[in-house]
C-alpha cells in the first residue's frame, strides 16, 4: 500500500476539480460570463465570414440563448423592401381569405333531384361575426355553400343577400366558440392610380391562399355582364387572376381591400394579364343593405321603355337611331306626374305590343341612355324617392325635367 503526502493529495484533488470544470464548460453545462469590457469571441461562419455578437447584433451566435426576435429581424434583412411588403401583407391577411365551395342540385334520368359538386371561389371575411364578401356568380344556383377556413375546418354558410348587378354576395357562417377571426379591412377605390402596386389573394384552381402581385393597369372600365347589366368603373389589373380567384380581395400595399376580383379576359381560359375587380367603394355601398335587407333597393323610372332598334326606326320614322322609347307610364306614377308622355299607337312586335308616339329618353342622371343596360347602369346607385335629371326627345325638341324615382320592384308594369 502506497502512502501519499498531504501535498500530493491536495495537488491531485485540485487537478481533478479543474478537469471536471473544464469538461463541464466544454459540453455547455456551465456558461462562463464575459468579464467587464471584454469582447465576445468571434465565430467563423461556414462561408468564412467572421461574425461577432457585438459587431453583428442582427446575426446572433447560434446557441440555446438566441433571441427569437433578433433572429426574425435578421431573416427579414435578407429580403428587399418590396419583398418584405408582400410577405407582411400575406402573413397578416391570408387567414382572412376563405375558400368557398358549393353544392348544386341536378335532375337524373328518373327526374329525381340529385346533389352534385358545384363551383368554387374565394371570399373575404369582413366582420368577426362571420360575414363573408364574395361574387354572386360564385354561389349562383347553389343548394349548399361551404366556407373553408385557413385552419382546415369546413363550415356550412348561409346566403345573406345578393346584388347581381354588381356581381356581389354576402354569406355568413358561425365561428367556432372562442375563435378569433381575422378580417380584411376596407380601403378606398376613389383615388387609385394606374401603375399602383396591388396584390390578390385567392384560391385559384383550389390551391388555397395564393398570392399574386401586379399593378393597376386601367381604371373606369365598364364591363357588361349581361344584357341588362353593366358594372361601371371596374379596376383592371395585371395581377394573375384565375378560376377560383373570383370573390377574393384585391389589396393595396397597406393590406387594404380596394376591389373584389371578379373576372378575367382570356381567350384560353387562363390568366393573360387582364383581370377585373369590382371597386371596393361599390361594395361598401351595397354590403350594408345586403346585410340589412338581403337585397339592394334601387330607384326606377316607373315607365315601360323599349330599346330602339333599326326595324323600329324605319317603321315609326323615328328621328334618332338609339335611345329608349317610352311605351307606357304607370297611371298616376312619378313619371306621369313629371310630364313624361307614353305612346298611343299600339303595334305588335313578336309576342309583345309596343305603343308608338311616346317620348324618347336619351339621358338619365347625366348618363347617355342608348340601351337598356345604360338605364340600369345610370340608376344603379340611386334610391327610391331621389330626383334625377332626365333628357328626352319630343317632336324633334329636347326637353329636360326632374323625375322622382319609384322602387324598382314595385314599379313593374
Amino acid at each position: 500500500m502506497k502512502l501519499y503526502s498531504r501535498r500530493q493529495v491536495i495537488f491531485f484533488s485540485v487537478l481533478s476539480v479543474l478537469i471536471i470544470v473544464m469538461f463541464a464548460v466544454g459540453i455547455g453545462v456551465l456558461r462562463m460570463p464575459l468579464k467587464n469590457g471584454a469582447k465576445a469571441e468571434a465565430e467563423v461562419s461556414v462561408d468564412g465570414a467572421v461574425k461577432n455578437a457585438e459587431t453583428d447584433p442582427l446575426e446572433p451566435l447560434q446557441s440555446p440563448y438566441t433571441n427569437p426576435l433578433l433572429t426574425k429581424i435578421a431573416e427579414l434583412q435578407t429580403y428587399t423592401e418590396d419583398e418584405r411588403e408582400n410577405i407582411g401583407v400575406y402573413e397578416q391577411l391570408n387567414e382572412a381569405v376563405v375558400n368557398i365551395t358549393t353544392e348544386t342540385v341536378a335532375i337524373n334520368w328518373f327526374l329525381e333531384p340529385v346533389p352534385q359538386e358545384g363551383g368554387s371561389g374565394s371570399g373575404s371575411i369582413i366582420d368577426t361575426r362571420g360575414y363573408v364578401l364574395t361574387n354572386n356568380h360564385v354561389i349562383q344556383n347553389a343548394y349548399k355553400v361551404f366556407i373553408n377556413l385557413a385552419d382546415g375546418s369546413q363550415l356550412e354558410g348561409t346566403l345573406v343577400g345578393t346584388d347581381p348587378e354588381n356581381d356581389l354576395a354576402v354569406l355568413k357562417f358561425t365561428p367556432a366558440s372562442g375563435a378569433e377571426l381575422r378580417t380584411v379591412p376596407f380601403g378606398d377605390s376613389e383615388n387609385l392610380k394606374v401603375g399602383q402596386k396591388v396584390m390578390a389573394i385567392g384560391n385559384p384552381f383550389a390551391l388555397e391562399r395564393t398570392l399574386t402581385v401586379g399593378i393597376v393597369s386601367g381604371l373606369g372600365r365598364p364591363i357588361q355582364t349581361s344584357r341588362q347589366n353593366i358594372i361601371r368603373d371596374m379596376i383592371q389589373t395585371d395581377a394573375s387572376i384565375n378560376p377560383g380567384n373570383s370573390g377574393g380581395p384585391l389589396l393595396d400595399s397597406q393590406g387594404r381591400m380596394i376591389g373584389i376580383n371578379t373576372m378575367i379576359y382570356s381567350p384560353s381560359g387562363g390568366s393573360v394579364g387582364i383581370g377585373f375587380a369590382v371597386p371596393v367603394n361599390t361594395a361598401k355601398r351595397v354590403v350594408a343593405e345586403l346585410i340589412a335587407y338581403g337585397k339592394v333597393r334601387r330607384g326606377w323610372i316607373d315607365a315601360s321603355v323599349v330599346q330602339i332598334f333599326p326595324a323600329l326606326v324605319n317603321y315609326a320614322k323615328l328621328p334618332v337611331s338609339s335611345g329608349l322609347l317610352v311605351s307606357r307610364t304607370k297611371r298616376n306614377g312619378f313619371a306621369e306626374q313629371a310630364g313624361i308622355r307614353q305612346g298611343s299607337e299600339p303595334v305588335r312586335y313578336g309576342s309583345s305590343v309596343i305603343y308608338l308616339g311616346g317620348d324618347i329618353i336619351t339621358s338619365v342622371d347625366g348618363m347617355k341612355t342608348e340601351t337598356l343596360a345604360d338605364l340600369y347602369s345610370a340608376l344603379e346607385d340611386n334610391k327610391p324617392g331621389e330626383r334625377v335629371a332626365v333628357e328626352l326627345l319630343r317632336g324633334g325638341r329636347t326637353i329636360r325635367m326632374e323625375v322622382i324615382l319609384a322602387d324598382r320592384e314595385e314599379s313593374r308594369l
